[in-house]
């Protein structure tokens, strides 16, 4: 409980910079609000404000997120055996909570029980804090002036660095391939940049997951020369 609370504190705080941001690329505050409790997965609604900030279109703005998104698919996988949610309003309202956070609360429990009750107060506590303070960081905004206004552009590149930055230490598992990745991605949409709409590029710099090389099959090790 004190460690989903505290996550959730921590995690919820941030979505005043997502508020910020939106109000930046020029929703309103009513679409932020929607935005945090509608789709309620940071990264793909930083995506989605950035690409229409930056002037790109719907589309490529809903691309970018639903990208982004398609990671909860596998977390969702992953806590069905766990979570086990009956009936349609439970596995929707489930669902919706499935996000990195929850999910690695969830995992880490030493039982099912715990691990229940930490996705749960994780979730709860973020998705409240979230939404809350993606209307203080919405309307907050509003009252910036035109200098300060602009520098909330530095928001949702900071956001993704943040995001992006652990995995490219050396203590991160398989941190060589998580750098490949990651610059051949930027590699790919700077050169993108100049002759596609804002959006575009991001969702073609996926190609740079091909730099990750083949997956490895996991199964029983090679026998040695003794056992041979």
């Amino acid at each position: 409980m004190r460690d989903s609370l505290g996550l959730g504190l921590a995690v919820g705080l941030y979505g005043a910079a997502f508020g910020a941001a939106a109000d930046a690329a020029g929703l309103s505050v009513w679409q932020a609000v929607s935005l945090s409790a509608l789709m309620f997965t940071g990264a793909s609604q930083f995506a989605l404000v950035g690409v229409l900030g930056a002037g790109g279109s719907a589309l490529a703005a809903v691309g970018s997120a639903l990208l982004l998104g398609t990671r909860n698919t596998v977390y969702g996988v992953r806590l069905v055996p766990l979570l086990r949610p009956r009936g349609v309003v439970r596995k929707v309202g489930t669902a919706h909570w499935v996000i990195d956070e929850t999910t690695a609360m969830a995992l880490a429990a030493p039982n099912p029980v715990l691990g229940r009750l930490a996705f749960l107060v994780t979730g709860a506590s973020i998705y409240l804090m979230w939404n809350a303070m993606t209307l203080v960081g919405a309307l907050g905004a509003a009252g910036l002036g035109g200098t300060a206004r602009a520098a909330l552009d530095a928001v949702v590149p900071a956001a993704f660095l943040a995001l992006l930055w652990p995995r490219l230490r050396r203590t991160f598992p398989e941190a060589a391939t998580q750098r490949r990745v990651a610059v051949g991605g930027a590699v790919v949409a700077l050169a993108l940049t100049p002759f596609v709409p804002a959006g575009v590029q991001v969702i073609a710099a996926v190609v740079a997951v091909a730099l990750a090389g083949r997956p490895r099959t996991v199964g029983t090790p090679a026998p040695s020369e003794e056992q041979a």
